[in-house]
């Protein structure tokens, strides 16, 4: 793992990036490198939701994270994108590179898509990871929770580094099957929605089976507008629970909410949804990067 995110670093530092809007606020750089990768793998993983009911942005996050886009060396001349190591069982091709420990086992392979493979049947039959597979396919989150819990990786930071490479790159789409190609247009369902006052800032709550759309269209709202509100993406899925603002919110968080233990799971937008607050003031008042990936027990500024 450390040597992968070494490379994960560089890769951010020297990469010529590019700029846009659409992801979780403006200013949002993409590597380029990371959307080669996910353009070359992005059907695999799709293949292979169908197949093991993994989603595949949980798939293209590892294997972006595991073999920095490709570049690790694990990954060039060994096949082997998800950084499994040898165990016991392994009867395959052999390397040793120097990760947690120094000159440790990894599996190699023939090819990529025997890499892919073998990240799947490794999830599917060890009993650490049967919990995973009650989730939801599109519960991307908690698959990356319970990755970490499962002990997948000794990063304490793993489910949140998994979840920003998904949020910032849109990977949820492909849990859908959409790779990344706009929807069209659904008839609105027709709903009932509470409207909740908290920190002087008007939201609802989202029943987890519906859209922007959705919630626009009961409530007389422009999707744009909602969208705008709550710093999304085209297509980003509703979780049942999720917020949804219906102003602008706030440049900081009411007191008493002066800071926050960033917990397993966090990303900054869900930190700034929590309390209403925009994404790039909650990076601005903790002097934070774009780059900057929360850490379990970190401690934000709220105000």
């Amino acid at each position: 793992m450390r040597s992968t995110l070494r490379i994960l670093s560089l890769l951010l530092a020297l990469s010529a990036l590019s700029v846009t809007g659409t992801a979780f606020g403006a200013g949002q750089r993409k590597v380029p490198a990371y959307e080669k990768y996910i353009k070359q793998y992005s059907n695999l993983a799709i293949q292979h939701q169908k197949k093991f009911h993994i989603p595949a942005s949980i798939t293209l996050a590892q294997g972006l994270l595991e073999s920095g886009a490709g570049q690790s060396e694990l990954a060039r001349k060994s096949n082997n994108h998800f950084g499994i190591k040898c165990h016991s069982d392994w009867r395959g091709g052999r390397v040793y590179h120097d990760d947690d420990l120094r000159g440790e086992c990894f599996r190699k392979y023939k090819n990529p898509e025997q890499s892919y493979e073998d990240h799947a049947r490794f999830l599917v039959d060890r009993p650490r990871y049967a919990s995973l597979f009650k989730l939801k396919a599109t519960d991307y989150k908690g698959w990356a929770r319970g990755l970490q819990k499962c002990g997948y990786a000794t990063d304490r930071a793993y489910a949140n580094r998994l979840i920003k490479l998904i949020e910032d790159y849109d990977l949820y789409r492909y849990d859908t099957a959409k790779g990344g190609k706009k929807a069209g247009k659904r008839p609105a369902r027709i709903s009932r929605y509470t409207i909740y006052r908290t920190n002087g800032l008007l939201y609802v709550y989202s029943n987890g089976k519906d859209s922007f759309d959705d919630i626009a269209a009961s409530l007389g709202f422009r999707v744009k507008d909602l969208k705008k509100y709550n710093e999304v993406p085209e297509d980003f899925p509703l979780q049942k629970g999720d917020v949804v603002y219906l102003e602008k919110k706030k440049k900081k968080a009411d007191k008493p909410n002066y800071d926050y233990v960033v917990k397993m799971g966090d990303s900054m937008h869900g930190i700034a949804q929590k309390f209403g607050i925009q994404i790039k003031s909650l990076y601005k008042m903790n002097k934070k990067h774009k780059d900057y990936i929360p850490e379990e027990g970190d401690v934000l500024k709220l105000r």
